[in-house]
């Protein structure tokens, strides 16, 4: 919109609009906080603003402008806003981003992005950005340093880079692509790029690693790359999970409470032994607890030692085998998640003996202890219990550790009472 034509159909317009906004916003009336100045530079500031955004459109940020506009609410009224004013902005950058995207995804709002790396970091760049073009980034430029293989980037441009020539660009923003143990690398083209007035952002390539809940942290004035860290790690979390496991035990005791007497006294008439079966299992932080089951086995079941799967050939007591192969030897379970030791989800704890052998011959193998241990979990609603594919179990732990949540657990939960209890591998 040229300059003119929005300085003579916007002043009014907007006039009208910043009064509304101001008493809907502060609920102040305009007679009580603003006086004609404060008025002149309200409607100053959304003309400059309405006239900005048309005019550079294609470098415009959602975030960037509804905080500016924001600040200019602060300087007008005299005084900073509630929650409540705060968070019928949010509201309007919240509603603001799906517009945005799809202007991007038409060719709008977008920014070039100049490439320095190797040439599978770039090519992983630049497919990324193919799949997501709501992210408003284009790789218009590939720059690949020397002695590097080129089969990936058939497809593409690019241009050799020698590592400590000058780097002149026009590009908006440079990402470096390198990985870790380049940091020489990453330091000489920072040098490189010293006379550059765009953003430069480290790509570094992480698809060796395995990680979960990756991220980036900024503690203690730190800069730190999160690459394997707990859902747990914020006390917030922790609190809704503690809660959420509170709240489920103490319904399903109630609920079950009269199913859990009639086994405790099946079990306790089938055979001679305590009800209780008391076991090792290694939980939260790799630290043992001991798990309750009810008993499903002889006593001295045990005697020769202990090996891990091949539950279809245990000696087990005919009223063992119908507990068991409905789950119900798993309840006095929801007495450990009372008292802190497991979680109503979770993955699965293994024994103390069998998490010594496993932790060396299964990648990742530790990362499910970095959450509490669940009575039910991802992997079993799946079919991954019992004498299963072990490292299969292990990789549906971990995803559940990735993108733990509560409505995950809330899902996890209702699925168990179909999948879980009555699951053909349960026995």
């Amino acid at each position: 919109m040229p300059y003119a034509l929005g300085l003579l159909l916007c002043p009014s317009i907007f006039l009208g609009t910043t009064t509304w906004c101001l008493g809907y916003v502060t609920g102040i009336a305009r007679a009580e906080c603003l006086s004609d100045l404060a008025w002149a530079r309200a409607w100053f500031t959304c003309i400059a603003s309405i006239i900005w955004l048309f005019s550079h459109w294609r470098y415009a940020r959602v975030s960037h402008v509804s905080l500016a506009i924001r600040d200019s609410f602060f300087q007008i009224v005299g005084h900073p806003l509630d929650r409540g004013s705060l968070l019928r902005f949010d509201c309007v950058r919240v509603a603001a981003y799906p517009i945005v995207n799809r202007l991007r995804k038409n060719g709008r709002n977008r920014r070039n992005v100049m490439l320095i790396g190797d040439a599978h970091s770039c090519a992983t760049a630049v497919a990324h950005l193919r799949r997501h073009p709501e992210s408003g980034f284009d790789a218009t430029r590939l720059l690949i340093i020397d002695n590097d293989v080129f089969d990936e980037l058939e497809s593409l441009s690019y241009e050799r880079y020698r590592v400590g020539d000058f780097i002149a660009h026009e590009e908006a923003e440079v990402w470096i692509c390198l990985p870790l143990s380049k940091g020489d690398v990453v330091k000489s083209i920072l040098s490189s790029l010293s006379l550059s007035t765009g953003n430069v952002r480290y790509m570094p390539n992480l698809t060796d690693f395995r990680l979960i809940n990756h991220n980036v942290s900024n503690l203690a004035g730190l800069f730190l790359l999160d690459l394997t860290c707990s859902p747990m790690s914020s006390g917030g979390a922790r609190l809704l999970k503690r809660l959420e496991d509170i709240l489920f035990s103490i319904m399903i005791l109630l609920v079950l409470s009269p199913v859990m007497l009639v086994v405790a006294l099946g079990v306790r008439l089938s055979s001679p032994g305590p009800v209780f079966y008391r076991q090792e299992r290694v939980g939260l932080n790799g630290l043992p607890f001991m798990m309750l089951k009810f008993r499903s086995m002889p006593v001295d079941a045990e005697n020769q030692g202990v090996s891990w799967g091949g539950a279809r050939a245990k000696k087990v007591t005919p009223f063992g085998t119908f507990i068991r192969r409905f789950s119900l030897d798993e309840l006095p379970q929801l007495l450990n998640v009372l008292k802190g030791d497991m979680s109503i989800v979770g993955p699965r704890p293994e024994r103390t003996i069998f998490v010594e052998q496993f932790k060396h011959e299964i990648p990742g193998y530790m990362q499910k202890h970095m959450v509490k241990a669940g009575i039910t979990g991802w992997a079993q609603i799946n079919g991954w219990r019992g004498d299963t594919d072990l490292a299969k179990r292990i990789e549906y732990d971990l995803w559940y550790v990735e993108n733990w949540s509560i409505w995950l657990d809330v899902k996890i939960v209702f699925l168990t009472i179909f999948k879980g209890f009555f699951s053909q591998n349960a026995y």
